[in-house]
């Protein structure tokens, strides 16, 4: 990294962070941390930037719970928060050293800075493609996971040069470093032991509060798993849980960090109350599952048969805390784990819907935007129960599909590895299309209503400039922009260039949904890495249109930043 001095003097980062430290703390008659980050090059749009985050309070009525519950959430809590301090590591190498810069600083102006700094995990703005706010270079493709000079073709010139390194190369759970000229897989067990061992004692002490019989055999096993750099038997143990009120699920999951090679997992955490009320009602959506996945408009060779009979729990909960990979700049509203594909095969996913911070972002963000988009007629149709619907099916379609490819050459292995880098984007629109594509099976079982048809495509429609806001460099942004051209061309939605306003055309919405799922579903059902970057390239394209609507919004906040309680 570089670092822009006023000059224009280019200094290695490492050096900047002696002179700084130095300027500070060494210099007769300074006051501590003034000037400290004087040099640096920022970006002078920062109250703008902190205004797309608005500060909201997250709700996470706890009185109910038993003083029991309540002891064990506060261990989960302090478990928790140790992956935020492993994600800073993994999201850049000098993120942590920039924090401290910041904090130490005596300039009023720094505290933006570091607000902004600490909402995106690093001096790289999540919505505006990772360019930096701080400094000058750009952020590593492989962030804190590999080294920073390394390339992709190194990468793999050095695996198929050193064939027994592949496995641990490709773990999801190992750090790649260079050492004496060569390149060294590290386990994140040993890499991050010193955050580890106290969230598993944590953890720990959590079981042996807890009197729920299933919660306390997780808790102990994930102790166990992340100091074992295994999760299998956790992941399954999660899954399992029964008649538990307060839960959490922590660990390295997703790979959206990893922008190398896209398989790199990320520590991240959730803490959370199960509301055994909603999930009562819910649970009609996984008993169709089955049905579900026979329904898909494609070719049996690109359903998988097995998917009645698995343990697929359906989650909707409180919550409490979140820390890592998951509250770097846009907040999840709903996850799908584990993501080990065998635990997938053996007992399937638990899918978790965050309630409360979905709608904290639907009031604060997807009402003020559909008013500036839609038109009025369409604007009233947008609805909070659409929006939790379509996040709710979205997660249970990632399950549905294929999740193995068997390649032309005999060889058997997942989406996910023939894919690569742009598995995440084409996984996620599929969920996005395949999840749209099942409510009107869902209303012929009498589970959603007719009639939420026009609410549930207005609301969607709503949801793309929610998510492209958030910048197309992420897989999810990309996803949408690539949905939103595919369903322009073929009229699913119309533009009226005089009000400036889109409308929803229902019947060519359906026809249209129904054609993209298919192409998803057959881009991943076939593995063909080239295909996808072609689909990718022809519909991930930002539009004049897109652009003037994406500029009407700027001054509406285009996520939220959780304030925890604790």
């Amino acid at each position: 990294m570089y670092i822009l001095g006023k000059n224009s003097i280019a200094f290695p980062a490492a050096i900047f962070l002696v002179l700084a430290f130095t300027f500070s703390f060494g210099c007769k008659g300074k006051k501590e941390g003034v000037g400290i980050t004087s040099e640096l090059k920022k970006a002078p749009d920062i109250v703008e930037r902190l205004f797309k985050y608005a500060p909201t309070p997250i709700a996470s009525d706890k009185a109910l719970l038993t003083v029991e519950q309540k002891h064990v959430l506060e261990k989960m809590v302090q478990a928790a928060k140790h992956m935020d301090i492993i994600f800073w590591r993994q999201a850049y190498h000098e993120g942590l050293s920039m924090k401290e810069l910041l904090e130490r600083s005596g300039d009023p102006f720094d505290k933006d800075y570091l607000d902004f700094l600490l909402i995106n995990f690093g001096p790289f703005d999540r919505q505006d493609g990772n360019k930096p706010f701080i400094g000058t270079a750009f952020k590593p493709a492989g962030a804190g996971f590999y080294p920073p000079d390394l390339t992709k073709k190194e990468f793999q010139e050095y695996i198929a040069s050193h064939s027994a390194v592949k496995e641990s190369f490709e773990s999801p759970y190992t750090v790649i470093k260079r050492k004496g000229g060569e390149l060294v897989a590290v386990p994140y067990n040993e890499e991050y032991r010193d955050e580890l061992e106290p969230a598993a004692r944590y953890l720990k002490e959590a079981a042996a509060i807890t009197t729920n019989a299933s919660l306390k055999k997780y808790l102990n096993q994930r102790a166990e798993d992340l100091l074992r750099n295994d999760y299998y038997e956790s992941d399954c143990l999660w899954i399992d849980l029964k008649d538990n009120v307060v839960e959490t699920v922590i660990g390295p999951f997703e790979v959206y960090e990893d922008n190398l090679m896209g398989i790199k997992a990320a520590y991240e955490a959730f803490v959370y109350i199960n509301d055994l009320e909603e999930m009562k009602k819910l649970k009609g959506y996984l008993d169709h599952l089955d049905d579900m996945q026979k329904n898909l408009p494609v070719e049996k060779k690109y359903r998988d048969a097995v998917i009645a009979g698995l343990e697929s729990p359906l989650n909707v909960v409180i919550e409490v805390f979140t820390a890592g990979d998951t509250k770097a700049g846009i907040q999840t509203s709903a996850f799908v784990l584990p993501n080990d594909e065998r635990v997938r095969e053996e007992k399937g996913t638990k899918k978790v819907f965050l309630k409360n911070m979905m709608e904290a972002k639907f009031n604060k963000s997807l009402v003020p935007i559909s008013k500036r988009i839609l038109t009025a007629e369409d604007a009233e149709f947008v609805s909070f129960y659409a929006y939790f619907t379509e996040t709710l099916l979205h997660e249970i379609a990632h399950v549905l599909g294929v999740n193995y490819v068997t390649l032309p050459d005999g060889t058997r292995t997942t989406v996910n590895k023939t894919l690569k880098d742009h598995y995440s984007t084409i996984e996620e629109a599929k969920a996005d299309i395949v999840g749209l594509y099942n409510i009107h099976l869902l209303m012929d079982k009498g589970l959603i209503p007719r009639e939420k048809e026009k609410e549930i495509y207005t609301t969607y429609l709503t949801g793309f400039f929610r998510s492209m806001r958030f910048g197309v460099a992420s897989a999810h942004g990309m996803a949408n922009l690539m949905e939103f051209n595919f369903i322009k061309e073929k009229g699913g939605f119309a533009y009226d260039e005089a009000t400036r306003k889109y409308k929803v055309n229902p019947e060519k919405m359906k026809e249209a949904v129904r054609a993209l799922a298919r192409e998803l579903l057959v881009l991943e059902g076939d593995g063909n890495y080239e295909n996808a970057a072609r689909f990718i390239d022809r519909y991930a394209k930002m539009d004049e249109i897109i652009t003037q609507t994406i500029d009407k919004l700027k001054d509406i906040p285009v996520d939220i930043k959780p304030l925890f309680k604790y």
